[in-house]
């Protein structure tokens, strides 16, 4: 007994003592009713480390941090088993790499795992609950999906916001010419500063019809710009980040990791930007006569009405909602994309054939435009890839069990996280040939049309079932024209100080380790550059 309560002193920081008493206690009953439960059943657990009492495998967890996922599946390797549970606290954690068992939780028995964990920065995030994505399963959730669908990624608002999405590919290529001719950039651009500023523009004029926060776009993105998109970055990289608090709750005030802090300041900033503009908004949709359409997203929540005529959305459920869908849309585009054109120029015959698809369908006379993407699947093949081999992040977010239920002729008690690796989906060599490999030619195999999605789960881009992303064809054109336009608008080239684009990924995630940094050479005619 003596030892559980010093190791929880070391793992945790060393707070007062008394807490971790109180909390040795509390936790020794429920972690005991539960176990008696678990004990009752016949089926066993999926396989995993031997946790400790009362805090599992947490202090394994805290010493693996920043980063946890490769412990987990340096873990899974050693065990040999593409389904593990690890036990943090008095959770389940499962993770799963295995494509069968990954449909066996989200479209078997996806009604079971249909929701979503309880969590410190889940709830700050989501201003309480009041979203789509983080909200635990109930009637909050079914009310902000439903007009999530219907108010933006329904096949009439595709249209609607198509645009918006033009204008902003066309400052794609503007502002990256812009920068390679600049003399002191030497013809170099960073892909990945570009790709996550274009993602954040496009998302910002869709909702509110505001591309950048600052006075001057066309010299770039203005620090309000950069504030913005870092603080959307630092959300991402902090929410279902393995806090100890989602574990124990009652060590949520101590902020261990300093995650609350992060957590509020990234809000607390985009928060600064955006709601001055909503606040105005809904001022002037209450005067009569200070709108006559529609222009964004942010217009189509406001007039949303009920049937006795009142506001359907509150502001803080369109206020929280907004930064929500900030956060979902900005870094898988531009994740892929970099890691795409990071492949090519180390494979010279993948650029020239994407290249070559570009001129035969598109030419060099004008843009590539959304129409113009069904016809090029070698380009849609080597996104596929990219969503593949280089996920923007290790799982997918994590699936409650809502009752006791059994996948794989193993036991996964209620209250379970499970957590589908994609990394171990894109990377599972059960499933792909040279798994390691950049090879698009793998998503073509003769198919008319290929998609960004693949229903098997043989990897995950925009995931599926009920808490599936329901925007996949917003997701996919975002993505591909701009994957496109780069590759249609411009040489790149592997620096002169370089023999390779060093494809090396970070130890604390699945980016590449340094930005891409590219020379860039113009290729279409000057007038296309001025569109």
């Amino acid at each position: 007994m003596e030892n559980i309560i010093t190791l929880l002193l070391i793992s945790l920081s060393n707070p007062k003592p008394f807490l971790f008493f109180i909390l040795f206690m509390s936790m020794l009953f429920l972690t005991f009713l539960k176990f008696l439960n678990l004990s009752s059943t016949q089926l066993p657990l999926p396989p995993g480390p031997k946790p400790w009492p009362i805090i599992g495998c947490i202090p394994t967890m805290l010493k693996s941090k920043p980063a946890v996922f490769r412990w987990i599946h340096n873990l899974m390797k050693e065990l040999n088993t593409e389904i593990v549970c690890i036990r943090l606290g008095d959770v389940h954690t499962i993770v799963v790499t295995c494509p069968n068992l990954s449909c066996e939780f989200l479209k078997a028995q996806d009604s079971v795992f249909a929701s979503r964990p309880i969590s410190m920065s889940t709830r700050i995030t989501s201003n309480g609950y009041l979203t789509t994505v983080l909200v635990p399963f109930g009637e909050q959730w079914q009310k902000m999906k439903r007009i999530v669908v219907s108010q933006m990624l329904s096949p009439a608002k595709h249209k609607f916001f198509y645009a918006k999405r033009l204008e902003e590919a066309n400052h794609l290529v503007r502002y990256v010419c812009n920068l390679c001719r600049k003399p002191e950039n030497h013809g170099l651009v960073n892909i990945r500063y570009v790709s996550q500023h274009y993602a954040g523009n496009l998302t910002r004029n869709i909702v509110l019809s505001r591309r950048s926060f600052g006075n001057n776009y066309e010299e770039g993105p203005s620090f309000e710009d950069e504030e913005h998109v870092g603080a959307i970055l630092s959300i991402l990289a902090n929410t279902y980040s393995f806090c100890v608090s989602d574990y124990f709750p009652c060590l949520v005030p101590f902020d261990f990791g300093n995650h609350d802090k992060l957590i509020k300041e990234a809000n607390t900033i985009m928060n600064k930007y955006q709601d001055p503009i909503i606040q105005e908004r809904f001022q002037n949709w209450s005067s009569s006569g200070n709108y006559k359409e529609v222009e964004d997203l942010l217009d189509m929540f406001i007039t949303l009405k009920d049937a006795n005529g009142n506001h359907l959305l509150s502001k803080q459920e369109i206020q929280a909602q907004i930064i929500e869908i900030m956060v979902a849309i900005v870094d898988n585009p531009s994740n892929v994309v970099e890691w795409a054109v990071a492949e090519m120029p180390n494979q010279p015959k993948i650029m020239e054939k994407a290249v070559e698809e570009l001129d035969k369908v598109v030419g060099k006379e004008r843009l590539v435009e959304e129409s113009d993407l069904s016809e090029l699947n070698y380009i849609k093949a080597c996104a596929r890839e990219a969503f593949c081999l280089h996920p923007i992040v290790p799982f997918n977010l994590p699936h409650v069990s809502m009752a006791d239920t059994t996948v794989g002729n193993y036991f996964i008690p209620k209250g379970s996280h499970v957590l589908l690796s994609r990394v171990g989906l894109g990377r599972n060599l059960k499933v792909w040939d040279e798994p390691e490999m950049f090879k698009p030619e793998r998503h073509l195999n003769g198919c008319d049309q290929v998609t960004l999605t693949r229903s098997n789960l043989r990897f995950i881009s925009f995931s599926t079932g009920k808490r599936g992303c329901p925007g996949a064809a917003m997701g996919t054109s975002i993505t591909l024209m701009l994957f496109a336009r780069l590759l249609q608008g411009f040489s790149w080239k592997i620096p002169s100080n370089q023999q390779n684009i060093d494809l090396s990924e970070s130890f604390h995630s699945l980016a590449l380790a340094k930005p891409l940094v590219a020379s860039a050479i113009p290729r279409l005619p000057h007038h296309l550059y001025l569109t």
